[in-house]
């Protein structure tokens, strides 16, 4: 076990019981699979890098505590909004309290709201809109094609965002991802603000080629061939904040190995899930654990974890144990 910095000192003392104490077998669950040997997906749901998780996930990655992560369109664009207009970002703190007309005055100064913070629209996605309409034409116009986390992979790359950093770079996760060339798996992607303005562009024939932009599906057969590649010498495991898409797509890689491609392959070698949303009557819709190893992602031994808590809350404290913070 690595030497516990102050946030995992307190942790360990005093989180002993219930969701406190899930969150220590899990942080140390994450600890003993690395140690083995093991590599380990991150999903991102929610909006947590609106929630700025960067703060922390950006070590993770530089660290290579985090080997592959798969997120939604949303999450993966939103962590560069972040990085090029935060000052011009808003925070309702009593946001509970808004009015229909208080929600109306925020769309008329173009500030989406994420719960308590305010997205300013002109800042931070019609920005990256510009920078990334030149991208998405650019492969276009040369008969490219390229996955969406490639295209901002591109971006980054090209410095073209450098002059509009708000934040100090080392607190973005997508920059460390970019740094590292981390593998992203991105399904869903279409469902995003930048994938509205992606079909806009093919709608008024900007991009004359809808498939410029890979798609989910071959998200997949990429993600197919990396698991059984990948997990030849070495287990993967899986860790999810949130549900949703995130996390449903990319554990379904293992029961379509076996049962559509028939190739051997071994089952996820770690998971944990956070979520606050309860697993009953369909409001959540990723299976827990011991249902999911029905659907055979899961085995009996394989190192399980539920924490029913708020994710903004569990994976800094989490990460930071890890981090030795």
């Amino acid at each position: 076990m690595s030497q516990l910095g102050p946030v995992g000192s307190f942790v360990k003392h005093h989180y002993r019981h219930f969701n406190a104490a899930a969150l220590v077998d899990a942080a140390q669950g994450y600890e003993a699979f690395l140690q083995s040997g093991g590599r380990m997906m991150v999903t991102l749901g929610g909006a947590m890098s609106t929630a700025e998780l960067g703060l922390s996930l950006a070590e993770m990655i530089r660290r290579d505590k985090v080997h592959l992560i798969t997120c939604t369109g949303a999450n993966l664009e939103e962590d560069i909004f972040n990085l090029v207009a935060h000052d011009f970002y808003e925070r309702v703190p009593h946001y509970r309290d808004l009015t229909r007309a208080d929600e109306k005055a925020l769309l008329d100064r173009h500030m989406n709201r994420v719960t308590d913070t305010c997205i300013p629209e002109m800042e931070a996605m019609r920005r990256i809109e510009k920078a990334m309409l030149a991208e998405w034409t650019g492969a276009d116009a040369r008969g490219e094609r390229y996955f969406p986390h490639e295209f901002f992979y591109r971006l980054i790359s090209s410095g073209a965002l450098k002059e509009h950093y708000q934040i100090d770079p080392k607190n973005s996760w997508m920059l460390a991802a970019c740094e590292k060339n981390l593998p992203l798996v991105v399904p869903g992607w279409e469902d995003s603000t930048l994938g509205n303005m992606f079909a806009a562009a093919v709608i008024r024939k900007d991009v004359k080629n809808v498939h410029t932009v890979r798609t989910g599906i071959e998200y997949m057969t990429w993600l197919a061939d990396f698991y059984t590649e990948t997990a030849k010498a070495k287990p993967l495991g899986m860790f999810q904040i949130c549900g949703g898409i995130s996390g449903d797509f990319p554990i379904c890689v293992v029961p379509m190995l076996h049962q559509d491609l028939e190739r051997e392959a071994p089952l996820w070698g770690y998971f944990c899930q956070i979520s606050d949303s309860t697993t009953s009557y369909g409001s959540y819709s990723g299976a827990v654990p011991n249902e999911k190893i029905t659907w055979g992602k899961l085995s009996v031994d394989t190192p399980s974890f539920i924490i029913e808590s708020d994710a903004t809350i569990v994976a800094p404290l989490i990460f930071a144990y890890l981090l030795g913070w």
